[in-house]
């Protein structure tokens, strides 16, 4: 038996010199295949047999790694990724074919994916390469000895207009990573409040954000942010700190949004403050835009809502509600947010909620409000949805919010509203369509004589993604 297992200790050091003359990742798999068939042979009583079966199993791996490795090296990381996958699902008939924008969108993420495989062992994306206690001790070490350690490899930042395919693409990129990578795929609105529910947590350090960074970076090295928009104040002087930790803790991020980066926060409270965040971003991705033309929501089939448009549709809103809820009673319940906080429903049951427009956009809520709604309920019913303009702004950027969490939970809404959704949002624009409409409006928020003309640049741009959500959601 000794004899057999010095064989077995002399075959395997040969299948390390045999790993180390072949570096490609695929050849490593295939020996570790090997090694554990090895150990799985040693329980056999024919030392012989033993030998036999590793003698071929080498001989088989070491024919297969000559013919085949410079292969692996040019054609295996090309036969995957978000191009590949893509072109698979246009040819089963799962995705509708896109145009050149979105191909010209899909290459750059291949492009990416291709650099990310390249260095995934220089970037740290595997998750059990990086021992535990390294993990645990490393905001420690860093305070004792900063030191940067930027990703070889730049992130990409996508825009475009609405319904152009941004999430559809990022997803399909994330879907085909590993699965025992540190990565991370997050709506914006999700992340921040993580972010500003963790610096809560840790209130008291010296520099908490530093700390909250160190913890993103540690679960997820590949950050995928969907809908990157800043309208917060509170977010917009946290970002270039936190963005600055994360890169240097080797951060990739890929991120969508509707804003060019050097729209982000634009007309925003101290946005001087935020200029060296969108320096940053730049720095640190490859920014590209989807020139589509084409709104892809509304070529989609979902399960939709119902818009009524109209007054006194309050009776026609609750015979549906209440058909949805079948024979369960509807009544009141609270639903917890964050940190302790709760939402009062004025009627839920069966997963359907009901709403006032007044009970939930005029009131001070927000995305964690209804992110802790629609974690609990799958529909919603809207009542009394009003044209927006100057006198109800705030109440506007209440329901954009409150559709973007809606449209990313994928919840179905029901609603009564004044008007269709242009007509909610026709006195809502930009400073460029003020300017085009009559020079004297062009100053922000400044009331027209004839309208209640509400001048908002992050508005006019989050409108029109709105008004897609909710044609497709409700019509």
């Amino acid at each position: 038996m000794r004899a057999a297992v010095r064989s077995v200790r002399n075959l395997r050091s040969a299948f390390g010199h045999q790993r180390n003359s072949n570096s490609t990742a695929f050849v490593r798999r295939r020996i570790h295949l090997i090694e554990s068939n090895s150990i799985s042979v040693y329980r056999l009583p024919d030392n012989a047999e033993i030998y036999r079966i590793l003698l071929r199993t080498f001989s088989m791996s070491k024919a297969f790694s000559t013919d085949a490795a410079a292969k692996v090296n040019i054609t295996e990381v090309n036969r995957t990724g978000p191009l590949v996958e893509y072109e698979r699902r246009t040819a089963a008939g799962e995705l509708v074919d896109g145009d050149a924008c979105q191909v010209g969108t899909l290459k750059e993420l291949q492009r990416l994916y291709d650099e990310i495989f390249e260095s995934a062992d220089a970037c740290g994306l595997d998750r059990y390469a990086v021992p535990e206690k390294i993990v645990r001790n490393r905001w420690f070490w860093s305070r004792l000895m900063p030191q940067s350690s930027y990703a070889p490899v730049k992130g990409l930042y996508l825009y475009g207009g609405v319904g152009t395919g941004k999430t559809m693409l990022m997803d399909l990129f994330f879907d085909q990573l590993p699965c025992n990578w540190r990565k991370k795929r997050i709506h914006f609105h999700d992340f921040m409040l993580n972010v500003h529910s963790c610096l809560q947590r840790h209130k008291g350090v010296t520099d908490p954000l530093e700390v909250v960074a160190g913890e993103i970076s540690d679960e997820a090295i590949l950050l995928c942010l969907d809908e990157f928009m800043v309208t917060d104040v509170a977010d917009a002087l946290i970002l270039n700190r936190l963005f600055r930790y994360l890169f240097s803790n080797g951060i990739i991020l890929v991120a969508t949004s509707n804003r060019a980066p050097h729209n982000l926060y634009e007309g925003g409270l101290q946005r001087d403050l935020f200029l060296p965040f969108i320096a940053t971003l730049k720095e640190r991705c490859v920014v590209h835009e989807i020139g589509s033309a084409v709104d892809y929501r509304k070529l989609t089939s979902e399960e939709q809502g119902f818009y009524f448009i109209g007054k006194d549709l309050s009776s026609l809103l609750k015979e549906k509600f209440q058909h949805l809820i079948s024979e369960y009673i509807a009544s009141p319940q609270v639903v917890e947010v964050v940190m302790g906080r709760t939402l009062q429903v004025p009627l839920g049951a069966n997963g359907c909620a009901y709403f006032s427009f007044e009970e939930l956009c005029e009131k001070p809520l927000g995305a964690a409000d209804y992110l802790g709604l629609f974690k609990n309920f799958h529909t919603l019913a809207l009542e009394g949805v009003p044209k927006f303009g100057l006198h109800n702004r705030t109440a506007a950027y209440r329901f954009v919010t409150l559709v973007d969490v809606m449209y990313e939970n994928r919840s179905r809404l029901l609603c009564t509203a004044e008007g269709s959704p242009q007509e909610l949002f026709e006195n809502i624009v930009t400073v460029s369509d003020a300017r085009q409409m009559a020079p004297r409006t062009s100053s922000r928020s400044r009331r027209n004589d004839d309208s209640d003309l509400c001048v908002d640049n992050e508005l006019g741009f989050a409108k029109e993604r709105t008004i897609s959500r909710l044609v497709v959601k409700c019509l």
